[in-house]
C-alpha cells in the first residue's frame, strides 16, 4: 500500500514541467500509444463476436440446440424419449423430424439437397426458420398437401418460385413389374426460405413429417428430436444430462457439434487477433520503461535529497511506480472510454467513413450482411483493460528499481 508522501510525489512528478521536453514526448507517446492499443482491441474484438453471433443465429436458424437421434436412423419411441427431454428443466421445447438425402428436379434442372420432414406447428418453436421466411409461410406445409419449402439459392438453382412444381427422388426402390425403381412424388413449391449460409440456403427443403415418413416408408418412426435449450451456451451440458438420463441407446449432439471445426477456428482467430493487436499496448507498455528511466535520470539529484533526509527505498520505488502507474491508468482509461464509445457506434463510423470515401467494406452479395455487427461482450472489455494497466505496473519495476539503487553521493558530485 503506497504511503501519501510517495503518491503526491510520484503525483507532483507526474503534472511537473521537465527541463529534458523529450521526457513529457515520450511521456505523451506512451499514454496515446496504450490508448490506441485498447481502442483497437476493443473494437476488434467487439466486431469479431458480433461476426460470431451473426453465424451463430444464422446457423440456430436452421439447426436446433440440440438433437436426440436413434443410431440406426429410426427412432420407434420418439413420444417416450421428446417427453422425458421436456421434463428437463433447461429444455423449453422439442419437436420430432425425419432427416433423409434426395434429389430434386425440375425440367432440366437437377440437384441434391437435405429433405427434412418437420411438424410446422411445433417447429417454429425449435428453431427460427419462420423468421427467416422470404415467401410463403411455415404454416403452409400441410399433410396430405405435398408441399416443399427451398431454400432461396437451391430454388434459383432449380430455376422454380412459389406455385412451381418439383419432382422429388428419394433413395427408396419401388419394385414394380419392370424392375426397380426410386420412389419419386411430385411436391409444389409453397415457400423459400433465407438464412444467410449457403449451406442451408443451397442444400435444405422441407416438407410435413407425415408426407416425409409416407414417402420414405416410415411408417410411425422419426429420425429424431430436436430440442430448444434456455441457454445456448449450456447446450453441451444440457446434451450429456439427456444422453445419462434417456432410456435406450441414442446420439446426444448439440449446436456446436454440428460445426465444431468452423468455431472452433473461429474461437482461435479471435484469440490469435487479440494477441497480435495487444503487441500495440505492449510496445507502447515498453515506451513507460523509458519515460521513468530518464525521469530517474533527470531527478537523480532530487532522489538523493530526498535519501539524505531519510526517505527509505521502498519509499524511492514507490513514488516511480505511481508516475508510471498513472501513465498507464490514464492510457487505459482513455482506450476504454473511446474503445467502447467507437464499438458501440460503429456501424455509423463505417457508413460515415463509406459515404465520406465513396467506399463500400460489405458486400452483401458475398457476405450476406450488409452492416458490420459489433457485439460489446464485458468480460473481454475488463481483461483488454486489466490486462493494460497490469502491464503498465509491471513496466514501473525495473525503473523503479533504478531509482532505489541511487547513491546520494554520486548523484550529488556533478550538482
Amino acid at each position: 500500500m503506497f504511503r501519501p508522501a510517495s503518491l503526491f510525489v510520484g503525483l507532483r512528478y507526474t503534472r511537473s514541467r521537465r527541463r529534458n521536453h523529450f521526457i513529457s514526448f515520450i511521456s505523451l507517446f506512451s499514454v496515446l500509444g496504450i490508448a490506441l492499443g485498447v481502442i483497437a482491441l476493443i473494437i476488434v474484438l467487439s466486431v469479431m463476436n458480433g461476426f460470431h453471433k451473426e453465424i451463430r443465429e444464422r446457423i440456430l436458424g436452421m439447426a436446433s440446440h440440440g438433437d436426440v437421434r436413434a443410431l440406426d436412423g429410426s427412432m420407434d419411441e420418439w413420444r417416450l424419449a421428446m417427453e422425458q427431454v421436456r421434463r428437463h428443466p433447461e429444455v423449453l421445447a422439442a419437436a420430432p423430424y425425419i432427416q433423409a438425402q434426395a434429389m430434386l428436379t425440375h425440367n432440366q434442372y437437377v440437384s441434391g439437397a437435405l429433405i427434412r420432414g418437420v411438424n410446422p406447428v411445433i417447429e417454429k418453436d425449435v428453431v427460427d426458420v419462420a423468421q427467416h421466411m422470404r415467401e410463403g409461410h411455415l404454416d403452409d406445409l400441410r399433410a396430405g398437401g405435398y408441399g416443399i419449402i427451398l431454400g432461396r439459392e437451391l430454388a434459383q438453382a432449380l430455376a422454380v418460385e412459389v406455385g412451381s412444381k418439383v419432382t422429388l427422388v428419394v433413395p427408396r426402390m419401388t419394385v414394380t413389374i419392370t424392375g426397380s425403381m426410386p420412389r419419386l412424388r411430385r411436391f409444389t413449391v409453397v415457400g423459400i426460405f433465407e438464412v444467410g449460409m449457403h449451406e442451408y440456403d443451397s442444400g435444405v427443403a422441407m416438407i410435413h413429417i407425415r408426407d416425409a415418413a409416407r414417402l420414405l416408408r416410415m411408417g410411425d418412426a422419426v429420425t429424431g428430436v430436436r430440442i430448444r435449450i434456455r441457454d445456448v451456451w449450456q447446450a453441451r451440458r444440457v446434451s450429456l444430462q439427456l444422453a445419462n438420463s434417456l432410456p435406450g441407446v441414442y446420439r446426444v449432439l448439440n449446436w456446436t457439434d454440428y460445426h465444431r471445426n468452423f468455431f472452433a477456428a473461429l474461437k482461435m482467430e479471435k484469440r490469435m487477433m487479440g494477441l497480435l493487436l495487444f503487441l500495440i499496448v505492449v510496445i507502447a507498455a515498453f515506451n513507460i520503461i523509458t519515460t521513468l528511466v530518464m525521469m530517474v535520470v533527470d531527478k537523480q539529484s532530487d532522489i538523493a535529497i530526498m535519501k539524505t533526509f531519510g526517505a527509505s527505498p521502498g519509499m524511492i520505488m514507490r513514488i516511480f511506480v505511481v508516475q508510471g502507474a498513472t501513465l498507464g491508468v490514464v492510457g487505459t482509461a482513455l482506450g476504454t472510454v473511446l474503445g467502447l464509445l467507437l464499438a458501440f457506434n460503429v456501424e455509423g463510423a463505417v457508413a460515415a467513413i463509406e459515404r465520406a470515401f465513396g467506399i463500400h467494406f460489405i458486400d452483401p452479395s458475398v457476405y450476406y450482411i450488409s452492416k458490420l455487427p459489433s457485439d460489446v461482450q464485458w468480460p473481454d472489455v475488463v481483461m483488454v483493460a486489466g490486462g493494460s494497466l497490469l502491464l503498465s505496473l509491471l513496466m514501473t519495476l525495473y525503473p523503479a528499481w533504478k531509482a532505489y539503487r541511487t547513491e546520494p553521493a554520486e548523484a550529488l558530485r556533478h550538482e
